[in-house]
């Protein structure tokens, strides 16, 4: 049963050896679900925490950093990078046995790698961004959204400009959102654009993004946003599917919540309107609202929250503090169970598990994480199951 507390201050000294704080069975036992993964500050391990058991699991790979993305749609299988700079992808049996190299690019090893892996929810394609080449003057690779099967193989892209991030699959599988970058001469101020600098004098650019979906199998491609100034991040799917969630950045550090239909020349809608750092967002499982994780939202609470932002009227008035608890203090990453009756995220580098219906959290008695955390998919049944 967890415990109220993250761990005793004796093992939080040794993040690398916090595992001895947990009892030794409890690796060792059999996994119902539904399963958290998340990874430990020092990400030299996987774990893998049972909800309906209290349950804790450790899988290590290596030394390399490790991040853990995912699940097969069966939930036997869990998804991960491993290396600090270009990671390779692999899945593996949630015992950590049979890992697999899921990419085989033809360039040389150590001149490419994989970032943000998101397995299709009808289990048949695996998209993520694939880094290679050498770092430009701002120290930044070529970045595209490939994919490949489900056993994987040689990768195939649906984008080719270079500069594409954040893929993520609609509820159906049948899109695909990603951020796609572009380049642009500062104006006097935020929301100016410049004339064209004249020949042979050279000037600073801004790197901005737009939001983008592309259908499964590559065949249509369209922009969502179009903003001429200002960058957008953090593609969210509502859970019907309709809409996507976004946040737009006028500059860097200043966000807003945003929101827009998938269909070609949708009108993007202004959630709220003053500035705050939005650190990470997520829908309410009915589709009913927006949740995020923001610093600064009111000036009574200046440290990061949960927040709910309405859809309709001004997030900036209308927002209500998440269950109206103030103690789910410094929180990040919120991440919904696909049955919606938990919720887990990072407050304070601990996991907490909130209990939607009674509207209660505990701090589970585990590693301290740096990742977000990732729940198992609807069609887990147990470990017992994977055969």
């Amino acid at each position: 049963m967890p415990v109220k507390r993250p761990f005793a201050a004796g093992c939080a000294l040794l993040l690398v050896l916090a595992l001895a704080c947990w009892p030794i069975q409890a690796q060792q036992a059999a996994l119902f679900g539904p399963l958290i993964a998340f990874t430990d500050a020092a990400q030299q391990q996987i774990f893998l925490y049972d909800v309906s058991s209290g349950a804790l699991r450790a899988l290590a790979f290596g030394a390399d950093w490790l991040n853990v993305w995912g699940f097969s749609p069966d939930g036997c299988r869990v998804l991960f990078t491993q290396g600090a700079d270009l990671a390779r992808l692999y899945s593996a049996r949630l015992d950590g046995s049979d890992r697999r190299d899921l990419v085989h690019y033809d360039a040389p090893d150590g001149t490419w790698g994989v970032w943000a892996p998101r397995w299709s929810p009808d289990g048949t394609r695996i998209a993520f961004v694939l880094i290679e080449g050498a770092p430009d003057a701002n120290g930044v690779r070529e970045h595209r959204i490939g994919w490949v099967g489900a056993d994987g193989g040689a990768p195939e892209f649906y984008s080719v400009t270079g500069d594409e991030h954040e893929p993520e699959w609609s509820p159906d599988g049948r899109w695909l959102a990603y951020m796609s970058y572009t380049e642009r001469v500062p104006g006097a101020d935020i929301y100016s654009t410049a004339a064209p600098t004249p020949e042979g004098q050279f000037t600073p650019l801004l790197r901005e993004a737009d939001l983008w979906v592309v259908s499964a199998d590559g065949q249509t491609k369209y922009p969502l946003t179009t903003f001429p100034v200002g960058s957008a991040r953090a593609p969210r799917w509502s859970p019907d599917g309709e809409l996507v969630s976004f946040i737009y950045s006028p500059s860097p550090g200043n966000d807003l919540f945003w929101m827009i239909a998938n269909q070609p020349g949708a009108i993007p809608t202004q959630l709220n309107f003053e500035w705050s750092l939005i650190l990470d967002t997520t829908w309410l499982p009915d589709g009913s609202a927006i949740l995020g994780a923001v610093r600064d939202w009111r000036d009574d609470v200046p440290d990061n929250r949960l927040w709910t932002i309405p859809l309709v009227g001004n997030g900036d008035t209308d927002s209500a503090l998440y269950l109206g608890n103030p103690d789910l203090t410094y929180a990040d990453y919120p991440r919904f169970s696909p049955d919606g009756r938990w919720l887990a995220l990072r407050s304070e580098y601990a996991l907490a598990l909130v209990d939607v219906a009674a509207g209660t959290f505990t701090l589970l008695d585990a590693p301290l994480g740096n990742t977000p955390p990732v729940w198992s998919p609807p069609g887990f049944a147990g470990e017992a199951a994977c055969g």
